[in-house]
C-alpha cells in the first residue's frame, strides 16, 4: 500500500492505495455522495483504497473534493510512474440505466482534461460542479490525459456515477501488465 497525506488549513487527508488490489475500499470524506462515487471507482478499477478526510465542509465541499482528488492522484502516480510494462492506454464506455459515458485515458505523464458532461445543479446536497473539479485535480496530479464524454442520459446521479466507473475501467485497462510493452513510448520515456 502506498500512503500519501496532505494537511492544509482546509483539509487533512490520508490516502492509501494498492494499484493491483481487489476493489476493496474504506472511504470517509464527510461527503456522502462523493464517498459513494469513490467506492464505485475503487470497485471497478480493482484498486484497494482507504481515504480519510477532515475538511471544512461547514463552508462547502469544494476543498474536500478537490484535495482528495489531488492526494488520490499523487498516490496512484507513485504506483504507476515511471510507466513500464503496462498497456498505457485505456478506454471504456459505461452505461447506467439511460446514461452512457465514454472515457479515454493515456498514462502520458502529461496532465490534460477534456470534460464534456452536461451537468449542473445538485444531487441531494452535493454540488455537481465539483465533479469536474475532482477530475481536473485527478488528471493534473497523476498526471494523465483524461477525456470524459457524454453520450446520453438525463439523471445526474447516473451520469456522474457512469463517469467514475468509466474512469475506473479505463484505468484498470491502462495498467494491465504487458511484459512485451517495455516503455510504451517511441520516445523511450514517459
Amino acid at each position: 500500500m502506498i500512503e500519501r497525506r496532505r494537511e492544509t488549513k482546509e483539509t487533512q487527508i490520508c490516502v492509501k492505495v494498492n494499484l493491483y488490489g481487489k476493489g476493496e475500499s474504506k472511504i470517509d470524506t464527510g461527503v456522502g455522495f462523493f464517498d459513494h462515487m469513490l467506492e464505485a471507482f475503487t470497485k471497478h478499477a480493482h484498486i484497494d483504497m482507504e481515504v480519510s478526510c477532515k475538511g471544512d465542509t461547514h463552508i462547502d465541499d469544494h476543498h474536500t473534493v478537490e484535495d482528495v482528488g489531488i492526494v488520490i492522484a499523487q498516490a496512484l502516480s507513485e504506483a504507476i510512474y515511471p510507466v513500464q510494462s503496462i498497456e498505457r492506454f485505456g478506454n471504456a464506455t459505461v452505461v447506467m440505466d439511460e446514461a452512457s459515458i465514454s472515457c479515454d485515458i493515456d498514462l502520458s505523464n502529461r496532465g490534460f482534461l477534456v470534460f464534456e458532461l452536461p451537468i449542473g445543479g445538485k444531487v441531494g446536497e452535493f454540488d455537481v460542479e465539483l465533479v469536474e473539479e475532482f477530475f481536473r485535480a485527478f488528471a493534473f496530479n497523476l498526471p494523465l490525459t483524461l477525456h470524459l464524454i457524454y453520450n446520453r442520459g438525463k439523471n445526474k446521479h447516473h451520469i456522474i456515477e457512469a463517469a467514475f466507473k468509466a474512469l475506473a475501467v479505463s484505468l484498470r485497462r491502462a495498467v494491465t501488465i504487458n511484459e512485451n510493452a517495455g516503455i510504451p513510448s517511441t520516445k523511450g520515456v514517459l
